[in-house]
């Protein structure tokens, strides 16, 4: 039976005695390993694998700069999100302080911009899951391996939050594993020590013997930065995890101290790899993909089925993230009065069962508009799905600039994780990502499209919103503590 939390009078979350509950009443059974792994498995999706071989094709060997850009980004949008995640977990994350820096609509916004966001992505994500999976049994239909990934990681995800960590915990793992061990070797590769090699070892010559570190030119940086921004989005999910973790800020500082690292190997690291075992206009970096390319190079046997299998990894990982970070999202937004009260509501496991069904029923939905009409349907669900991660990256900044002096005034000795060179960094951070925006509408093509189509879609729902908050006042108990 479904159990509506129980609120002070103080809006805090009592729980059920004898079971660990986090603040919002979803029960905290991630642990300090399964946080760690979300946080470092997170902003590896299976978009670096797949898409960074156009990037490279766009840009040359200054695809790298493109990769420190917008990964510098992001790491000062997470440092921003850390300092508040820190001192207020919750999760709704950055719609729950957007909801208190901002105002209502700007918390009832970005929320829901997320999880459409999400939902698109479960069918994204599923498509391709089963077209790998129909590759190695095609006596199962693709849909039907649309249909059984989908059944079976929304089970996990109904089963507990410990289960949605499990699964995590080993997906994001073998990802970790996996490129920790392509940097390692191609490295070795790179300088002619790798053991029968069949790659003569070419240094850090390749960066520049095929018309120089810009052959397309210093504005193919800027070109690139379209190609590669959206495979960082998910960094910011550990930030709602945390709130179902034993120790929150203490996850949270762990995470939010480690993005650099994890942005520097894994992406700058395998795509400099990449670049110097191959020179950057190699045909068979476009056709087999850049990882596949590399491996093949190096003369490792059966490299395009091993990479198939760390895709499918990457694709099932960022599925069970997405399917739960769009039911916390849901979540969220029932307890603030912005979304159906039975989101709100969670089982006597700590699950907020109806948040996750209703999250999947539009994955589903989703997933059946990509195989049914994929040209016009997906084409614009997808399209105006597009910029959401950069509006998210937005709200963050700004609500960031508010939120340092709500802290500091309320509880002052929870601002444990600090923005660097505050307010100056946030507001370059800005400017930033409303350059970037800027450059898709400039730049044409489907990046203006996805610009447009979003922001007429994020127009809708903040009208929605207005309109809610005028004429619908939320009951107080209902709004989440932040």
């Amino acid at each position: 039976m479904n159990t509506q939390p129980t609120l002070t009078k103080d809006g805090e979350e009592t729980g059920t005695p004898g079971a660990p509950h986090s603040s919002d009443g979803l029960k905290a059974g991630l642990k300090n390993r399964h946080l760690s792994m979300i946080a470092i498995g997170g902003v590896i999706g299976a978009g670096l694998f797949v898409g960074s071989g156009s990037g490279i094709a766009a840009a040359g060997p200054a695809i790298l700069l493109s990769y420190f850009l917008v990964g510098a980004m992001v790491v000062f949008v997470m440092r921003m999100l850390g300092e508040m995640a820190a001192a207020r977990p919750s999760s709704g994350s950055f719609s729950a302080y957007a909801d208190r820096a901002l105002g209502r609509w700007a918390g009832f916004s970005i929320g829901w911009l997320y999880w459409f966001f999400w939902v698109v992505v479960l069918a994204v994500e599923a498509t391709a899951g089963a077209k790998i999976l129909e590759s190695w049994i095609p006596a199962v239909p693709q849909w039907g391996w649309a249909l059984i990934v989908m059944v079976v990681l929304t089970a996990t995800n109904l089963g507990s939050v410990a289960s949605y960590g499990e699964f995590e915990f080993w997906f994001a793992g073998i990802k970790v594993v996996a490129i920790g061990a392509f940097v390692v070797i191609g490295m070795l590769a790179v300088f002619g020590v790798l053991p029968g090699s069949d790659n003569p070892g070419a240094g850090f010559a390749h960066l520049t013997d095929s018309g120089g570190f810009f052959p397309m030119g210093a504005g193919a940086i800027l070109t690139g930065v379209l190609m590669v921004v959206f495979s960082f989005m998910g960094s910011e999910i550990v930030t709602l995890a945390a709130g179902e973790s034993e120790d929150p800020q203490k996850a949270v500082t762990k995470a939010t101290n480690s993005v650099i690292w994890r942005i520097g190997v894994f992406y700058l690291g395998s795509i400099f790899v990449v670049l110097t075992l191959l020179p950057w206009n190699d045909k068979s970096i476009v056709e087999k993909g850049s990882y596949v390319a590399a491996l093949d190079s190096i003369g490792i046997a059966h490299a395009g089925q091993i990479m198939n299998v760390i895709v499918l990894t990457a694709v099932l990982s960022c599925l069970n993230s997405g399917l739960y970070t769009a039911s916390r999202m849901a979540f969220s937004l029932g307890r603030r009065g912005d979304a159906p009260k039975a989101f709100a509501k969670v089982n006597k496991r700590g699950v907020p069962t109806a948040a996750i069904l209703g999250s999947v029923v539009f994955g589903f939905v989703a997933v059946f508009f990509n195989y049914k009409w994929p040209d016009t349907v997906f084409a614009f669900l997808l399209n105006s799905s597009g910029a959401v991660a950069l509006f998210v990256w937005l709200v963050i900044c700004v609500t960031q600039l508010r939120m340092r002096g709500i802290i500091l005034r309320e509880t002052p000795e929870k601002l444990v994780v600090r923005m660097w060179l505050f307010p100056y960094l946030t507001w370059a951070t800005i400017a930033m990502i409303v350059f970037v925006l800027g450059y898709m509408i400039y730049d044409g093509g489907s990046a203006r499209e996805q610009v447009v189509l979003s922001l007429l879609v994020a127009a809708l729902v903040i009208a929605i919103a207005l309109v809610k908050d005028r004429f619908v006042k939320s009951p107080k108990q209902d709004s989440e503590p932040v």
